[in-house]
């Protein structure tokens, strides 16, 4: 009789422990592999100098107000060589219009326009284009190619400063992380150039921006420019991409 009693709780012992195992989470290592949904990054580049960039900014509001950061990002980058027309865009940078000229080089396009927009790093159209857009969104948002997954742990404000703390599931290996600072909405009264005595409303611009390299827990700081009001609504979106500027995955915080 007592071996068979010892003989059931033994049994009972095993059953327990395989279901713990079998319950618990194991930890990434370089041959798990994390199959999260594709998301899509799209990256407008305009001028408030340009005649022809209103409508796509518009385009651009429309879909970020469509998808609200749930798999499609919206970011908007105002390039600087415009400026010289007779208004100077006040969110320009040089520093977008060599962004620019990296994703030229990766297409192999002897020159930059605008508005053009970038889906993902991995394709570009002239922004005011709706039919393209919105069938590059449906293509990329159903494409199961993009592994990993971006979490922001920690965010805060100080001293004109925001600091992001991360954790990235997946490997990477080769890969490199971007903070992107948006000020989510500016209207401008253009008194010269181009677009002289028109308002223009501008969403998502791109305020700032650091990369490093990508690793499994990280940090990465972003300076708050000057022209930054406190009323003005920020976030900060975090993009995954390999070393040929494709887009891997992204997630997106709001600035409290």
């Amino acid at each position: 009789m007592q071996k068979i009693l010892f003989r059931i709780v033994l049994v009972f012992v095993l059953v327990v422990g395989v279901v713990l195992v079998s319950n618990a989470q194991a930890p990434y290592n370089n041959e798990t592999v994390i199959k999260t949904e594709p998301v899509v990054l799209l990256e407008l580049f305009t001028s408030q100098g340009c005649s022809s960039c209103p409508p796509a900014d518009e385009l651009l509001a429309e879909i970020s107000d469509t998808y609200n950061n749930k798999k499609v990002f919206t970011l908007s980058y105002h390039v600087d060589y415009w400026n010289y027309i007779g208004w100077k865009d006040p969110f320009s940078s040089k520093k977008y219009s060599d962004k620019q000229r990296l994703y030229a080089q990766k297409f192999q396009s002897r020159s930059i326009y605008t508005p053009q927009i970038v889906v993902n790093g991995s394709e570009h159209f002239v922004g005011s284009s709706e039919y393209k857009l919105k069938s590059a969104i449906n293509r990329y948002a159903s494409n199961n190619q993009f592994w990993g997954e971006i979490k922001i742990t920690n965010l805060q404000e100080s001293n004109g400063k925001i600091e992001i703390n991360y954790v990235y599931y997946g490997d990477s290996d080769g890969k490199n992380i971007r903070a992107v600072l948006v000020t989510k909405e500016k209207t401008t009264h253009i008194k010269r150039g181009e677009n002289r005595n028109l308002t223009l409303t501008n969403r998502n611009i791109v305020t700032a921006e650091s990369e490093a390299k990508l690793i499994t827990e990280g940090e990465l700081t972003l300076q708050i420019p000057s022209w930054v009001k406190n009323n003005d609504r920020l976030q900060v979106v975090l993009v995954v991409e390999n070393k040929s500027l494709t887009t891997l995955t992204a997630v997106a915080a709001e600035v409290k």
